[in-house]
């Protein structure tokens, strides 16, 4: 059967003198799929639009700025991903660059500078360190997210099946 995936972004906004990550706190509105979830920026790719374009139009939607350095860390897809069984193709970026200004909020709820100690820690294998970090993230983020900020310049392809809001596996491959 072929695979026909919604198609899109996720950015991680780096600033790297504070050493922080920009995540939205997704609590604007109670029938959003990802409610109460930290995440990074992104979303759908429009009809016509590649996917560095989508970055760009994301964050100069979501956070008001036009990028300046970037780069495409990795792909992966998630099947039968959330309450909605999707199955998702999303291009993960990590994006140290920008010119404008960052509001405190935009349509899905607050914006927030999250140290990055906190995120890792938020996606270690530790139960308690994950829990004492305090960042309601979707399940399978743990896998993926330190990727996005290791040293290793090799983009990473990860497939990410998922029974509803929980992941099955993780499996992953550097070029």
């Amino acid at each position: 059967m072929p695979f026909r995936p919604i198609v899109g972004s996720l950015a991680y906004v780096f600033d790297r003198d504070a050493d922080a990550v920009l995540m939205v706190r997704r609590t604007a509105r109670a029938d959003d799929d990802q409610y109460g979830k930290v995440n990074g920026l992104g979303g759908k790719l429009e009809a016509d639009e590649d996917i560095v374009e989508n970055v760009r139009r994301e964050l100069r939607e979501e956070a008001n700025i036009e990028l300046t350095s970037f780069t495409l860390r990795g792909t992966i897809t998630w099947t039968n991903f959330g309450p909605k069984n999707e199955d998702w193709l999303g291009f993960l970026f990590l994006v140290d660059g920008w010119e404008g200004e960052i509001p405190s909020a935009n349509a899905e709820g607050p914006l927030e500078w999250i140290p990055r100690s906190r995120l890792v820690a938020a996606c270690s294998d530790d139960a308690e360190v994950r829990a004492a970090a305090d960042l309601p993230m979707w399940e399978g983020d743990r896998h993926f997210v330190p990727l996005v900020f290791d040293d290793d310049l090799r983009q990473f392809h990860g497939t990410m099946p998922y029974a509803g809001d929980h992941p099955v596996s993780w499996s992953y491959q550097r070029l």
